[in-house]
């Protein structure tokens, strides 16, 4: 084939728009074998390939300790590192074997955040797990570090439970929003793959003569998505709950949804969607700013 043939022509793998490279974290505070299994089990799905990167922070010693002590806690540290680096190594290895795949470790040390960050911009999906238990804070402030910083949509899987990678039912939260249009265009090469898409419009205008997801179902119809409309109502609940109840209802796998459209300070205040969803997951969410 001629060089020009070749350009008129692209490769299954580039004009397919599907996923290539996923990242999934894991650090010694998380030993997650459900997380490591859920993005393994993605990756064989997708074909993509999976590296899981696990991060390690040195201590931070204050300057009022001596330089002799100093020197002994980083020795410690450094041998702890080592064998949970050890560890992670044969837990990543034993994943790869259950789903037929290899998968690339990668050891970063240095803030979670920003070592994250990179890598998450050199990938199509990070997937984390949910802030909960002990060390919650410091993860929901990664999570929402690289949801707003990444340039890349990040998957969570709840931190109670198992979850099969095989996603049959997506339903994405849908109000028309900068955020909703963002999650839904990131998660094409999975709404794709699923056998049933909803669009749920969670308390829509009551003068709409037409449900909000009515023009972004026909977009993905020409996409190849068939996707059916439907609305929650949330009543007393808040509007969090309501998605999370309709995601029950249908037995959905994968929920898509776009993360802060409020500021983060009047979501921590006042509440909000991203927020109910952040801390009261039943099922893994892909979230997009």
């Amino acid at each position: 084939m001629s060089l020009a043939a070749a350009r008129e022509k692209p490769t299954a793998a580039v004009s397919s728009g599907g996923l290539r490279d996923i990242v999934v974290q894991i650090d010694e505070g998380h030993a997650a074998p459900g997380l490591l299994a859920y993005a393994a089990g993605l990756a064989r799905m997708t074909g993509a390939r999976l590296a899981a990167v696990l991060t390690q922070t040195p201590p931070r010693l204050p300057g009022s300790v001596r330089i002799e002590i100093g020197d002994i806690l980083l020795a410690a540290w450094r041998k702890h590192a080592a064998e949970t680096a050890k560890a992670a190594v044969a837990r990543i290895a034993a994943a790869g074997i259950a789903e037929g795949i290899e998968i690339e470790c990668r050891i970063a040390e240095g803030h979670p955040e920003e070592t994250l960050m990179m890598h998450a911009r050199h990938a199509d999906l990070t997937i984390l797990g949910q802030a909960a238990g002990e060390g919650a804070d410091a993860r929901t402030r990664t999570i929402e570090a690289l949801l707003f910083g990444s340039g890349r949509p990040i998957l969570l899987v709840p931190a109670v439970g198992t979850y099969s990678a095989e996603i049959r039912h997506v339903l994405c939260a849908w109000n028309a929003s900068r955020e909703a249009a963002r999650a839904v265009a990131d998660a094409l090469p999975l709404l794709r793959r699923a056998e049933h898409v909803t669009l749920l419009s969670a308390d829509p205008p009551g003068t709409a003569t037409r449900l909000p997801g009515a023009d972004i179902a026909l977009h993905l119809a020409r996409h190849g998505v068939k996707a059916g409309t439907a609305a929650a109502y949330a009543g007393d609940l808040t509007v969090g709950d309501a998605i999370l109840n309709r995601a029950a209802d249908l037995g959905a796998d994968l929920l898509v949804m776009g993360g802060y459209g409020h500021s983060r300070t009047r979501e921590a205040i006042f509440g909000g969607a991203t927020r109910h969803v952040l801390d009261h997951m039943t099922l893994p969410v892909l979230m997009s700013h």
